[in-house]
């Protein structure tokens, strides 16, 4: 500032800059860009030749500079001032501001970073103080005016530094959040990791010995893969353990259940929607693309979203882009597709339900999940798992499965898969009154007469041939449940021929088809 300038003027443009500043501080969520962004005003409106805002470290009595103008990188690193050091080190000591008004004359000014000593150039420095703590400085090299105006000019960086030290403060604290936020997510997605990684989803039979396989082979390429299966398979454990083995494992990943979701919404929910592009739509909404941008993004039950949907998708898949409902602006995307499926999609495709070309977009890499009935080895060690997860959830002890619900289970067909298996055994835990699930403790569905000892046999009034008659007929339904309805087999088992358990199913009015594939 020219030391001619009138008074008016002077406190206008002071004005005006800590006006500048003030928004600055505002809209700057970093303290790096913050103090740089101040320098530059400083600059601009003040003359200065050089300045520099240093920071204390926290915990330490070392202050370095955060940002400067007129430094080199190298003059830069050089200016590490501890307390009490030099004109910088003073001033944060003491807490009050200094002015040297000839630098190369003063024996206080230590010259830390090394720049060359000018005649006639005035060295001001005031505290940056938070909470009656010294956090930092603001110095500023400047023509040695009038005595009167270099005065002014520290006044003036006083008072900036006791506006920017609530500035940095409140950013530092944000920074700390933010950092112990990301250290919580990371350790989350650790333990996500280990909980879904291959080695914890039950199984040891060769079909899941394949997927185990599957999984290591693709998990780390950015591979688009499929996963089938019936409902209740774990097909969304395969697609968890597939993420968190993956280098995306650090971000996100969204699952969409694309039945559950009504049709006119899921488009709005995978793409987002701008604001008023239909009723309801009151603000933008981000879709569940943009939120899984850098992650991977898992479509549940993908069979079941409409053919216009389908198209939109498999634009996105091709082109790595696309518009939210209502906008026209292309929006990049790097997400990693899962996709999964309980239907047959070669019969959706014939039927044209489902299109071919996005058919052939997501079977890159298709996982068979093999249902639970076709893998019975297994049964034992999920219920086991599945006892110990409950166990630990309501406070049990149950220690043991009886045999006789060892059999009903190894017996049943389990249409509802692991999930089913999941769902008994929780019930069976909560109902529990000892240490041991027994056979009554199962589901009426799991159970048969030859190990709950409920066979139908009519008591009241009954003659004996109804008798005989009723308990002919639970025998050999029971042999149809654990048969799956297959009489040759069920005729094996009850060490008859074929053409006597056929005649005596039609004599008792057994349809063997009603037990085919369903376990019941």
């Amino acid at each position: 500032m020219a030391s001619g300038t009138i008074p008016e003027s002077r406190a206008a443009l002071e004005l005006a800059m800590l006006y500048r500043i003030s928004q600055a501080m505002a809209h700057q969520h970093d303290v790096a860009a913050l103090l740089n962004e101040v320098l530059d005003i400083l600059e601009t409106e003040m003359g200065l030749s050089r300045g520099t805002l240093t920071l204390r470290q926290p915990g330490t009595d070392v202050l370095v500079i955060e940002a400067s103008r007129g430094l080199s990188p190298a003059e830069r690193q050089r200016g590490l001032y501890r307390l009490g050091e030099g004109v910088t080190g003073k001033v944060a000591e003491q807490g009050k501001p200094m002015l040297v008004h000839d630098i190369s004359q003063s024996h206080d000014f230590l010259n830390r970073t090394g720049t060359e000593r000018q005649k006639g150039i005035a060295f001001l420095c005031v505290p940056v103080i938070h909470q009656n703590q010294v956090v930092g400085t603001i110095s500023i090299d400047r023509p040695n005016d009038n005595e009167e105006t270099l005065k002014r000019d520290l006044a003036f960086l006083n008072l900036l530094g006791g506006l920017l030290a609530e500035a940095v403060w409140r950013i530092r604290e944000n920074r700390a959040e933010r950092e112990n936020l990301e250290a919580e997510n990371r350790r989350l997605r650790q333990e996500l990791g280990e909980r879904y990684r291959p080695a914890n989803i039950i199984g040891t039979c060769s079909a899941m010995r394949q997927v185990y396989e599957q999984i290591s082979q693709v998990a780390e390429s950015p591979a688009t893969v499929l996963i089938r299966g019936e409902s209740g398979t774990g097909k969304e454990l395969v697609a968890r353990a597939l993420h968190y083995n993956s280098p995306r494992r650090q971000n996100p990943m969204i699952s969409v259940n694309c039945a559950a979701l009504p049709e006119n919404l899921i488009e709005s929910e995978l793409f987002g929607h701008e604001k008023g592009s239909f009723t309801g739509a009151s603000a933008l909404r981000r879709g569940r693309f943009e939120l899984a941008n850098g992650g991977t993004l898992f479509l549940d039950e993908i069979g079941d979203i409409s053919p216009h949907v389908q198209v939109r998708l498999l634009r996105v898949l091709q082109e790595r882009t696309f518009e939210r409902v209502g906008g026209t602006e292309p929006i990049p995307v790097n997400v990693r597709i899962i996709a999964a499926t309980s239907r047959n999609l070669e019969e959706e495709i014939e039927k044209d339900q489902f299109r071919e070309d996005l058919y052939y977009r997501l079977n890159i890499f298709p996982i068979h999940m093999p249902p639970l009935r076709e893998r019975r080895s297994d049964i034992l060690l999920l219920a086991d798992h599945f006892v110990q997860k409950y166990n630990e959830q309501y406070g049990k002890n149950v220690k043991r499965i009886s045999t006789a619900a060892i059999n009903m289970m190894t017996a049943y067909h389990w249409p509802g898969n692991v999930r089913e298996l999941e769902n008994c055994i929780e019930r069976a835990v909560l109902t529990s009154s000892d240490s041991v699930i027994h056979g009554f403790s199962l589901p009426p569905t799991l159970q048969t007469a030859e190990h709950s000892h409920t066979a139908l046999i009519p008591r009241d009034g009954a003659d004996l041939q109804s008798m005989v008659a009723a308990y002919e007929q639970e025998i050999i339904i029971d042999a149809l449940k654990r048969t799956r309805g297959n009489a040759a087999a069920a005729a094996r088992e009850l060490k008859t021929t074929q053409r006597i358990i056929n005649y005596r199913i039609r004599q008792l009015g057994i349809d063997p088809r009603q037990y085919a594939g369903t376990g019941k």
